[in-house]
This record gives structure tokens, C-alpha cells and sequence, in this order.
């Protein structure tokens, strides 16, 4: 892959009359709301179940320990950003220590492969909600079904369709992710929200003694092997996997130093509602809890809560996965711009090629929405592949091949323990995942997204 190609790449957003010196002008704030955005995605709906496998003191510090472990691969990253040859951009790190054609175009198919199907679960839980879905054997009705019974538009075809065209498709056509700052700002309080609503509820159950008191450390009798409880790691590391989006949100503001603050601030923020989310869940639903904790809220908990709160919680989770996947689609869109179109001039500076593989994307993403009624299971694994590589394997490589000399001791000893820690972790998961579905055990917890 020529340099043309990087420079096509992640962090080419801006249309020439907006490319003004080093930073586009955004600011701190408009940062953190963007990264907030990014990391907070679908991963929420699992960290409660993965709370139930692990206890809730084991997932606490998991939950620190994987947003620390971010926090310096992201550190990492940008630290090599400034001595890359190739442009600033995650492809451009990659492709410098790795070389253009097989670092950087790893990278890119990682990432399209990741940002694909977690975008394909958003539109999956946008159907299932609004519309309803059928899972082991039990029926759940939407919001819409549940106010206006079934009707044609009331279809899972039709809802997500409905939603990809006229809520959508208007956000991805946007060139500039700075241009995302207020709806990743709404998508921040919808999350926040889900959250409210989740401890309300909990705290309603603890007050009329229907609380399903959580437990503070595993319960091994209720596994099947222990190594179960490394199910729940991709979990955790899916929902802190947002470094695709660090180089084009670092492009836009006005001092690119200002980066690692906004990263910082997101990581605390996001690590606080995803404790929250996890521990209330885990309380209002007890062992009882799901791999998608919507279905609970589906599902009456007998604790006397009024349907509509319930809606709610589902409604402000959709639609905080509405205002997320303008981010994860950007990223979709650059990384298979520069598999596909290597060498051209930046995908934003050209609209017919902008608009078409838009167009392309958003009629794949709905098509396998449709066809699949559900992933969880595919995400299992590539929770323990894609995802672990981006986030930890990828950035400790990057600092263990050091191709500028930069990497200090202390670096290089994070760096390979990231890498042994990520390649251990996700092959014992795999293979217990593997072993469930051989006898037909599978529990789910590993379904996630970011």
C-alpha cells in the first residue's frame, strides 16, 4: 500500500476548505463527548451479565484495569504518532513499524471487521426493541407492538429500514466527526439515562425487599469450569475498544496535546456508568441476568415497576445506539476506502466515491441486520480476536518493535505484558466458548460490542 493510501486513511476527515493547520478547531469537551461515544456503545448491555459470572468486586477491578490498560496503549499510539513517517493516523503507526502493506492493511481489515459487526448488533438491538424478537424459545415485544399491536410498520423490516434512511443515513453523510460533537453529547445523557433509569429501579426493588442482593465474588458451583470466568474479559475489553477513533478525533482539535486529557477524562467517565450499569443491573436482576440485559427489562421482574419505566430504559438505550454508530460507521467507511481505493485523494474531498460507499455500507450493514436475528455468539469470538488485537496486541507491537528507539524499558516490560496478558485471556475464552457450544452450554456472556 503506497503512501497515497495512508493519506486516504483514518485521519483524512476534513474537506480541503476546512484543512487549516495542525488542529480543526475543536475543543476538549467536543473530544470527550466523541470518545465518550465511541467507547460507550453496545458493550453496556453485557457488563451486567458479565458482573453475575465474575462477582461484583472482580468485575470492578476488571473494569479499572482494562480502562487503565487503554488508557497507556492509547498513550502508546500517540506517543508514536509523532515520530511515524507514514501520516498520523492508527494505520499510519501500524504501517511505519510493520511496513504499509502488512501492518496497515491488518490493521484496516481488523477494524472494518469489527466496526461492521458491531454496527450490525446496533441495528439488531434498534429492530429488537422497537420491534421485538424471538430468543430461546420465548417471544418479545417491542415498543411499538406493544402501543400499536402488529402492523406492517410495526416489522422488523420496516422499523430498521425506516430508521437506517431517515435517522441514519442523514448522520453518516456527515464529513467532519467534529460535526458529531452534539449528538455524541445526547448520546452521552441517553447513556447516562439507561443508567439513571437502571439504578432507579434497583434502588425502588431494595426499598419493597424484591432485590436480588448481587454477590461480591464468584459463585464456582453455578459454572461449568472455572475458566468460564475468562469468558467475561472480551466483554470488558470490547466495551474500552475505541483506539480506531482516537486519530480522527485528535486531528480536529486545536491542540492535538490536548489528547491525552480528552482520553483520560472519557476512560474515568465511561469506566464510572459502566460500574454503575453493571452493579445495578446485576441487583435488580440477580442471577437471573441476561447476556443483553434488555430482555430483562422485557420481561416483568414481578417487583411491581411500571411497564413504561421499563420502555424507557429500552428506548434511551436505542437511541443512544442511534446517535453512536454515525462514529463506528466513519470508521467503517475510511478503513474500507483504503483497502479498496489505495492511492486515491482523501475519501471527504471526493464526493461521488463518499456518498456511493456510503450508500454501499449502509445497504450491507441492513441487509445482514435482516438476514441475522442475532450475533451474539460470532461476537464471542471475535470479542476475543478483533477487538483484544486493536486495542492491546496491536499498540504493544507497535512498542516492542520500537522502530524509532523510543521505548524505554518500562515500556517494552507494559507492552509485552498487554500482549501475554490479551493472548492468554482470549485463548482460554475461546476455548471455553468453544467447549460450551460443543455441549451445549453456552451461556452467552462474551456476546459484545463497543
Amino acid at each position: 500500500m503506497g503512501k497515497g493510501a495512508g493519506a486516504a486513511g483514518v485521519d483524512e476527515p476534513l474537506l480541503p476548505e476546512f484543512s487549516g493547520g495542525h488542529g480543526g478547531g475543536a475543543s476538549v469537551s467536543g473530544a470527550v463527548f466523541n470518545l465518550s461515544t465511541s467507547i460507550i456503545g453496545a458493550g453496556i448491555m453485557s457488563i451486567p451479565a458479565a458482573m453475575r459470572v465474575l462477582g461484583v468486586v472482580p468485575a470492578l477491578v476488571l473494569i479499572a484495569a482494562v480502562a487503565l490498560l487503554s488508557d497507556v496503549s492509547v498513550e502508546f499510539m500517540l506517543r508514536y504518532t509523532a515520530w511515524a513517517s507514514g501520516p498520523p493516523s492508527y494505520a499510519g503507526i501500524m504501517g511505519d513499524a510493520f511496513g504499509r502493506r502488512a501492518g496497515a492493511a491488518a490493521l484496516n481489515v481488523f477494524i472494518a471487521f469489527t466496526t461492521a459487526g458491531t454496527l450490525v448488533v446496533y441495528l439488531i438491538i434498534i429492530g429488537d426493541v422497537l420491534s421485538g424478537s424471538v430468543d430461546g424459545g420465548g417471544e418479545h415485544a417491542g415498543v411499538l407492538q406493544e402501543l400499536f399491536g402488529p402492523q406492517w410498520w410495526t416489522s422488523r423490516e420496516f422499523v430498521i429500514l425506516a430508521t437506517a434512511v431517515a435517522v441514519l443515513l442523514p448522520l453518516v453523510l456527515l464529513r467532519r466527526v467534529d460535526s458529531l460533537r452534539y449528538t455524541s453529547a445526547v448520546s452521552i445523557l441517553l447513556a447516562a439515562v439507561f443508567m439513571l433509569i437502571t439504578m432507579g429501579i434497583a434502588v425502588y426493588t431494595v426499598f419493597t425487599g424484591t432485590a436480588k442482593m448481587p454477590r461480591m465474588l464468584p459463585d464456582f458451583s453455578t459454572l461449568a469450569s472455572p475458566f468460564e470466568l475468562f469468558t467475561a474479559v472480551p466483554v470488558i475489553v470490547v466495551a474500552f475498544t475505541f483506539h480506531f477513533n482516537v486519530h480522527p478525533i485528535r486531528a480536529e482539535l486545536s491542540k492535538t496535546s490536548d489528547m491525552k486529557s480528552a482520553v483520560r477524562i472519557s476512560l474515568v467517565l465511561c469506566a464510572a456508568i459502566y460500574a454503575a450499569v453493571g452493579f445495578f443491573g446485576f441487583l435488580l436482576f440477580g442471577d437471573a441476568t441476561m447476556p443483553d440485559v434488555l430482555a430483562n427489562f422485557d420481561r416483568s421482574s414481578g417487583s411491581g415497576v411500571p411497564q413504561a419505566l421499563n420502555d424507557a430504559a429500552r428506548l434511551s438505550y436505542a437511541l443512544h445506539l442511534v446517535l453512536v454508530f454515525p462514529l463506528l460507521h466513519y470508521s467503517l467507511r475510511v478503513n474500507v476506502d483504503e483497502l479498496l481505493f489505495p492511492g486515491r485523494r482523501p475519501l471527504a474531498a471526493d464526493t461521488r466515491r463518499f456518498v456511493a460507499l456510503t450508500a454501499v455500507l449502509m445497504g450491507l450493514l441492513y441487509a445482514l441486520a435482516i438476514a441475522i436475528p442475532s450475533i451474539w455468539t460470532l461476537f464471542q469470538y471475535s470479542g476475543s480476536t478483533f477487538a483484544v488485537c486493536i486495542s492491546l496486541i496491536f499498540p504493544g507491537a507497535i512498542v516492542l518493535r520500537d522502530v524509532h528507539g523510543i521505548a524505554k524499558r518500562n515500556d517494552k516490560a507494559m507492552a509485552a505484558m498487554m500482549i501475554t496478558l490479551a493472548v492468554i485471556t482470549s485463548s482460554i475464552a475461546i476455548a471455553s466458548n468453544v467447549m460450551s457450544s460443543i455441549k451445549g452450554e453456552v451461556k452467552g456472556v462474551s456476546a459484545g460490542a463497543s
